[in-house]
């Protein structure tokens, strides 16, 4: 395996053995450029059909301006129709009818904003698998090395390594031990200069949680 596999500045990262390159698998971080949009190297999105505008299609109701930001962590991996619902998609519930009157009046459109709930960040950690067509709905958090089933609605924050899964998503289970996962919260391979990580992919895609350890202790002593 060549030591340049994984190159972080190819929007078209996937070239299959026949030279044929998935033009529908991007690098995210380099087809975005939204300033309300951070991006970690190594995190992509496979879409089924041809996308003109990212941002727009992972995060359609965040717009330049906007009071809410959406961060995504390193190494994400995101299947066909992952949607990131963010804060600016809510409508005002204190009154007695939701319509958003305000909007379509040029002079009341702020107005709209300030009534609406809290504006939340949504954030996404490192190595977190979004499956086919779920939602990540207004101000969640999904920690380092979780997983969300297909057709999830994640309405609550996600902790490390967890699985979830349903409408609204309920933990399934975690992936590991309570002590492995604080481990590998503590090595954080994701940091790793990317030469380290392609010379150590066996024990990263491994379980063997020693052995990553003893690595990371290696690293830290020079």
């Amino acid at each position: 395996m060549p030591s340049s596999f994984l190159r972080s500045e190819a929007a078209n990262p996937v070239t299959l053995p026949d030279g044929t390159v998935l033009e529908n698998l991007v690098y995210l971080n380099q087809v975005i450029d939204h300033p309300n949009i951070e991006i970690g190297d190594y995190s992509y999105f496979n879409s089924f059909h041809p996308v003109e505008d990212w941002a727009s299609g992972i995060a359609p109701y965040l717009y330049a301006g906007a009071p809410e930001r959406l961060t995504i962590g390193k190494f994400c991996q995101f299947a066909q129709g992952v949607l990131f619902i963010t804060s600016s998609a809510n409508h005002p519930i204190g009154g007695f009818s939701t319509y958003p009157f305000a909007i379509f009046n040029p002079e009341t459109m702020g107005v709209y904003a300030q009534n609406t709930e809290a504006f939340q960040d949504t954030h996404i950690g490192n190595d977190v698998w979004i499956g086919h067509d779920a939602k990540i709905m207004p101000g969640v958090t999904v920690a380092d090395g979780a997983i969300i089933a297909t057709g999830s609605v994640v309405t609550n924050d996600v902790g490390p390594y967890m699985i979830v899964g349903g409408n609204p998503a309920k933990p399934i289970r975690p992936r590991f031990e309570s002590d492995v996962i604080d481990s590998l919260l503590e090595i954080k391979w994701w940091d790793w200069p990317i030469e380290d990580i392609q010379r150590h992919l066996p024990l990263i895609v491994g379980a063997d949680i020693d052995a990553l350890k003893a690595v990371s202790v290696s690293k830290a002593a020079k």
